[in-house]
Order: C-alpha cells, then sequence, then structure tokens
C-alpha cells in the first residue's frame, strides 16, 4: 500500500492577514497569495472609507472578481456601472479600464479574488510605500508599470467623483 502525501494546506483565521494602505481611503488586508495557490489566483480584503475611490486603471495580465462583503461599493467597467451591496457579485475583466468606490455612508469592504496570482505583490510595495510615507500618483504610476498596469482619466470620471461625493485622486 502506498501512501501519498497531502497538498499544502493554508488557513486565515478570521481577521488574518498583513494589513496596509493603498491609498487615501483603501486599505489591503492580504489572505493568499501565489505561493499558497500555486499561482493560480490571489485573494485580498479592501476596506474603503466614505468617499474613498479606486482610481480608473487597466491591467493588463490578469482578471479580478470582486465580492462586496460590508456597505455599498460602485463599479464602473468600460460603459457599465453599478453599485453593489453585500453578496453582490463582479467581474472586472483585462485590458478594460475600471474604478471603484465607497457609494454609500457608512465604510464598505470587499474580497478581491485575482487571477492569476502575482498582483498581490503591487499591493504590497505599494502599501510599503504608504507605510514608509512615501505615497504619491506619480510613485504608484511607477510601481504599476512592472505589473503591467496603467491609470487614466476616462470622460465618465468627473460625473462619478461628483454623484458620489468622491474624494479625487490627486496628482499622477
Amino acid at each position: 500500500m502506498s501512501t501519498t502525501e497531502s497538498p499544502p494546506l493554508t488557513i486565515v483565521q478570521p481577521g488574518a492577514g498583513r494589513r496596509g494602505g493603498l491609498a487615501p481611503g483603501i486599505g489591503v488586508v492580504f489572505k493568499l497569495g501565489a505561493e499558497d495557490t500555486t499561482g493560480a489566483l490571489s485573494v485580498v480584503e479592501h476596506p474603503f472609507e466614505v468617499g474613498a475611490l479606486v482610481p480608473p486603471h487597466l491591467h493588463t495580465r490578469e482578471d479580478e472578481y470582486s465580492i462586496v462583503l460590508e456597505g455599498e461599493i460602485g463599479f464602473r467597467s468600460g460603459d457599465r456601472e453599478v453599485v453593489l451591496g453585500p453578496g453582490g457579485y463582479i467581474t472586472k475583466p483585462r485590458n478594460e479600464m475600471h474604478a471603484m468606490w465607497n457609494a454609500g455612508s457608512e465604510r464598505a469592504r470587499m474580497i478581491e479574488i485575482i487571477s492569476p496570482a502575482g498582483f498581490e505583490r503591487f499591493f504590497a510595495e505599494l502599501a510599503d510605500l504608504v507605510e514608509g510615507g512615501a505615497f504619491t500618483m506619480e510613485a504608484m504610476a511607477g510601481i504599476a508599470e512592472g505589473y503591467g498596469l496603467s491609470f487614466g482619466s476616462p470622460d465618465w470620471l468627473p460625473g462619478v467623483v461628483e454623484r458620489y461625493g468622491l474624494n479625487a485622486p490627486q496628482g499622477g
């Protein structure tokens, strides 16, 4: 009789995971990385303060899948826009400009599943930059370039900022 070794098992307890800030009002909690999933995907949690906006950006290497846990989060991808509450799911395909924001009057939180894995390292580098007090839009764009990520200013952004009373990104 032969024995086989079980594959590695990663356990992340509720509330566990390295925490960091990404931009004003946007945080990250690391749950599963490439090393935990043999590169298939990564999972992070993002808290959003009231008025927080993830600036419009475009991924060239990965797709994102979001699940809203608390509050209301608005999503814009291409010409489609929606606000989702707890339990809402959305896909954000690569090569399409998209943004996310807190669309409500209370703190919001979502899970982000990223496929394939690797982009969580961008979040780690950005969190280190923020922790070191060196965050600027220009510095963020410099890190992003190495991950196939670019930022934009689509014509729909001012309307979203105005409708939801968001804190617009500064500089960059």
